[in-house]
Order: C-alpha cells, then structure tokens, then sequence
C-alpha cells in the first residue's frame, strides 16, 4: 500500500505513540483488504460506546490513547452509550469521558445525520455503527465501510481511511435485484422485508424494483433491518436512492420476494401481549415524524398503557420534541423519550421479559438475548396495547 512521505513518518512513530497506534490499525486493514493508499475523510462516527459492548478491554484500550495525547483531527461523534444500575453506570460515564477527552462530540447516537454529523452526497467518511452506515451510503450517497470501533477510533485520528470496498466506485454497483412483490405499505413491513433479505443476501448490494417507500424513516428502517440480520451496507432503490441510475448493470442475479417469505418473519415474532413488559421504539433512534406520530396516537388512545412506551432518539430530537411539546404528551400517557442511549446495548435481559417493537433491527437483537418479541407497526403498538 502506497503511503505518502508524512504518513511513513507518522508509522515510524515521528509524530508520537498516539498518531502512530492509530496508522497502524489503518494500515494493516488496508493490506488485508487490498487499499491502494489512505484517502481523507470529511467526518467519523465511532461505535464501541456502550460498557456492556467493550468492558474492561475495551476501557483500557480507550484510556491508551487518551494517555499518549491522542485527538480527533475530523469532526467526529458517538454512537448511542448503554444504561443500566451503578456501577454499570460508572464505567459508562468513563468511557464518555474518554471519547470526550481525545476532542470526539458526546452527541451518542445511531442517527448521526439528524444533528450536527450529516455529511454529502460524495463525502468519504469512516462510520461505524451498522444502520449510520447503510443510510449513509444508500440514502445520502456518502462513502464508508463499514467500519468497527477501533477503526473508526483511529480514521477520526488520522484523518483519513483506507482507500477499499465502498470508497471505490466500481464496488458500489448493485449485485443482486430485488423485485418485491410482497405488499410493503408501513414501517414494519420495511422491517419483515430487511430482517428477510438481511439473512438471505448477507454481504450484497441489493437494487430493489417495486418499493414506494413513503418516508426516509422506511428506508432508514429498511436499512437497519438488512444491515442487522445480514452485513448489508449498501442498497439502491429505483426511483428513490441517488445512485440507483448508475448502479444497474445487466447481467446481475434477480430474486423476488412474496408475501410467503415474509410470514416467517411475522411468525417469529408474534408474541402475546401478556408475555411482553414494555413497548420500544426507536431503533434506529426515532426521527421527530415518528416521535409525532406516537404523540398523535396515544392521544387518539386517551387511556394510557399498562405498560410503558420507550421511545429512544438522538439529544437533537429529543430537544426539538420538548419544544413541540410531544415530549409531554408522551410522557402523559406512560411514555418517555430516552436521549443519548440504546437498549440493545444496555442489559435490558435483566428487566423485561418480553419487549415489543416495530424494529426488525431492535427484534433480531432482543430476541438473541433470550427475551421474547412482538414485531408490529406503530399504530398497531400504541392503539392495541392492554
């Protein structure tokens, strides 16, 4: 891999322990992925926030770089932190104040591109939290790997990533199309179809024919699902997602999905509502249309749940829902709006028995913790609801 004069020097450690750990990570997944050289990126957003994700590793690791003098040189923030009882809780502040120490913005969250960390169309950028990157990619057209922690940790260092997978234009092309002929009409249905195709498609770059998604909040949760139950970090949808005229080639797999294929999905989470402690919703974190709606619906409810309404959202959405004032309705109505945090990475098996959600993303995690799911839409979960 080819490196400029300055990089040699930072890999000969010329520009101190910190700058040189960092370019080592990078160059070492260049080799093994074949990058012809580092390029520079515009921003990073760096997973690995939560205790209950990277322990005592993964702190001392942190408390390393922070020690050799290590700072952010791109404007970088933070996916969501865990929360849970002390001292789990301290061990959480700490590894914030790690982040925060090496210059990373404590805005912690898996929607990044609603607050201050939107880059554009074009961007090169290191991320590393699985539904940031696929609607990084496929919604704005940014370019990123997908990226673990470390790695992320050490681009938003240096400044720059190795130059492979989908920084290269050639890799961005579709390799499979997907014709949906299943009736995909709600924010679950974009959950039963990506939790399908994530596990049946793996690692593609799927070109979809048949969607009319309605909102952003469809493909954001399209995304997540796919990129959750499989490693999908790319998608194109015709008519809707910016590259989908480029990334068309002629002699590519078609798949179709009906309707059977997604009733094992609805199946599998399909939980009585006696079996389930609480309602979460917001994985990815809620938009402010979503926080919106469940306003809207608890109050055409008028009879709060017996049991509570989780919503989970960025700092920025959860600021803008108190000036709106959804933020009280919500919370009128056994709701409450959780900013900064995901449940997933918090030990949420210690809590509930059961959770129901209208996140494909959030019923693969949940379920894998041994708790038990129910996978309905929106309204389906505020107005159904004992």
């Amino acid at each position: 891999m080819y490196l400029t004069k300055e990089e040699e020097l930072i890999l000969a450690g010329e520009y101190g322990f910190a700058l040189q750990k960092a370019i080592e990570i990078l160059v070492a997944l260049g080799e093994i992925y074949g990058a012809d050289s580092l390029i520079p990126i515009k921003n990073a957003q760096v997973a690995g926030v939560s205790y209950k994700n990277i322990g005592d590793a993964g702190i001392e690791f942190l408390r390393d770089f922070v020690d050799a003098g290590a700072k952010v040189s791109v404007y970088t923030t933070l996916n969501p932190a865990g929360i849970g009882e002390e001292p789990f809780m301290e061990k959480q502040r700490e590894i914030l104040e790690l982040y925060r120490a090496m210059g990373i913005e404590i805005t912690s969250t898996c929607t990044p591109y609603y607050g201050a960390n939107l880059p554009k169309f074009g961007d090169h950028i290191a991320w590393s939290e699985s539904s940031a990157v696929v609607f990084a990619n496929s919604i704005i057209g940014a370019r990123t790997n997908r990226e673990g922690g470390p790695s992320s940790l050490a681009a938003a260092i240096v400044g720059k990533t190795p130059n492979y997978g989908l920084h290269l234009e050639e890799n961005r092309r579709a390799t499979v199309v997907v014709d949906v002929k299943a009736k995909v009409r709600n924010f679950v249905d974009y959950s039963f179809l990506g939790y399908y195709l994530g596990k049946t498609l793996k690692n593609d770059v799927p070109y979809f024919k048949g969607l009319n998604p309605e909102s952003l909040d469809h493909l954001k949760e399209l995304g997540a699902s796919m990129a959750a139950t499989g490693s999908i970090a790319l998608y194109h949808v015709e008519g809707h997602t910016p590259e989908y005229k480029e990334a068309l080639e002629d002699k590519v797999e078609r798949i179709q999905v009906e309707e059977k294929d997604l009733e094992e999905v609805k199946e599998k989470f399909n939980v009585d509502w006696s079996e389930i402690d609480a309602i979460v919703i917001g994985c990815p974190h809620a938009s402010i249309q979503e926080v919106k709606e469940i306003a809207k619906l608890l109050k055409i409810r008028e009879k709060s749940p017996k049991i509570p309404v989780l919503i989970t959202a960025s700092r920025a959405v959860k600021a803008l829902a108190d000036t709106l004032g959804y933020t009280e309705v919500i919370e009128r109505y056994n709701g409450k709006i959780i900013a900064d945090v995901c449940l997933i990475v918090s030990p949420v098996e210690k809590w509930y028995r059961g959770i129901a959600t209208n996140s494909g993303k959030a019923s693969f995690y949940f379920s894998s913790f041994g708790l038990k799911v129910r996978l309905e839409d929106t309204e389906k979960l505020i107005l159904e609801a004992p």
